[in-house]
């Protein structure tokens, strides 16, 4: 399959490797800021394979992951009223809150939907006059353009029985933050690809000369997170701080300008609260003033509820990469995809949700599809 086999070659993959292990004089930490990356890192066993040349850390790559736990038990309290309806990805729903999950509220009853995309809730809504459809905003740059085609739709269609719960958060601040960190080791990041497509890289190269930390925006086939990790072992054993694009097949520095503009007409930064990281500045996005019809949390004010997080669950320090996954005690134990206690357990970009399924998978590098479709492992090919 075109852009997707040749990302997958064995022997490219190979020489990628052998080129990593030349190239680095010394151990190298890097962070990937996207949960797709962890999930490909570990899927391939890239990881392993690099093991005592380049130490990768798991960064706060999952949004659904950092959405706080104020947000989610405003969802469930929304989804509870008789005249609302609560629409969401199905990641949200798993999801644990102060006390339980949207899929345990609806399990008693509550008005809980999955839908697929915010302009699904805008035709729900269109649907079903009397009741008031939610739409549970999360996700980073990434997914923020079609939530902002859907208040514009609600807004041409007249709906004043539609609006959004936003939570709806910004990679480089979070980045900002850990690089900020005297404690953080953290000595180069592979961008979000998927977030680059939208946004572009161009903000990071003040980044990079502000922290003297390279960037390299990669994808998330094996080739591809071969090559981001090369360009950084270059840039940091040349000395160098600079942004380099490893995925240009979908990303210009630039990004998707009509996307920037549609965004930038619905929604203003503002500073928002992240699972892990406390407050953000400017970590998020806000509706701006002509939009807040369409704002949930000012026609909805939530509860003056306590938020409660599990004393047991790591999972702020696996999203903030002060620790892996197994290096917390509920790993595997009370924390599990069937028993979650935190998101990343979750999530199908969560680091935790990566560990558990992967962990006894890795024993060969073959790129190659299996009978069911499915690559094995990369590391067979070396």
């Amino acid at each position: 399959m075109k852009y997707l086999d040749e990302y997958r070659d064995a022997a490219v993959c190979e020489r990628l490797l052998g080129k990593i292990r030349a190239r680095a004089s010394r151990r190298w930490t890097l962070m990937e800021v996207c949960g797709g990356q962890t999930h490909g890192l570990l899927r391939w066993g890239i990881d392993d394979e690099l093991a005592g040349i380049v130490e990768l850390i798991h960064g706060p790559g999952c949004p659904v992951c950092v959405t706080p736990l104020e947000s989610i038990d405003h969802a469930i309290e929304l989804a509870r009223r008789d005249d609302v309806v609560l629409t969401s990805f199905g990641d949200m729903l798993r999801v644990p809150g102060s006390a339980g999950s949207l899929q345990d509220a609806r399990g008693v009853g509550a008005g809980v939907r999955i839908v697929y995309s915010p302009v699904d809730a805008v035709q729900l809504a269109a649907r079903c006059p009397d009741k008031h459809i939610v739409f549970f905003a999360v996700g980073f740059e990434t997914t923020t353009p079609a939530t902002a085609l859907a208040v514009r739709q609600a807004d041409e269609l007249g709906l004043t029985n539609f609006s959004l719960l936003v939570s709806h958060v910004r990679v480089q601040p979070a980045m900002e933050l850990l690089a900020a960190d005297e404690h953080c080791g953290v000595q180069g990041f592979l961008a979000a690809g998927h977030v680059c497509t939208v946004i572009g890289y161009e903000e990071f190269h003040a980044f990079a000369r502000r922290f003297q930390l390279p960037v390299v925006v990669t994808g998330f086939e094996p080739v591809d997170l071969l090559a981001g990790i090369l360009a950084c072992v270059e840039q940091l054993e040349s000395g160098r701080y600079t942004v380099d694009n490893q995925y240009s097949r979908s990303v210009r520095s630039v990004g998707n300008r009509d996307a920037i503009r549609l965004v930038d007409d619905v929604f203003e930064v503002c500073d928002r609260p992240w699972r892990g990281f406390g407050n953000v500045e400017r970590g998020g996005l806000a509706l701006r003033p002509q939009w807040r019809a369409f704002d949930a949390a000012v026609r909805f004010p939530r509860a003056s509820l306590p938020v409660v997080e599990p004393p047991e669950c790591r999972s702020g320090d696996v999203l903030a990469g002060r620790i892996k996954p197994p290096q917390c005690a509920a790993f595997g134990r009370s924390c599990t995809p069937d028993s979650p206690l935190g998101a990343p357990m979750v999530s199908s970009e969560g680091a935790c949700a990566a560990y558990y399924r992967y962990a006894n998978r890795r024993t060969s590098l073959d790129v190659t599809a299996g009978d069911d479709g499915v690559s094995n492992d990369v590391r067979a090919a070396t």
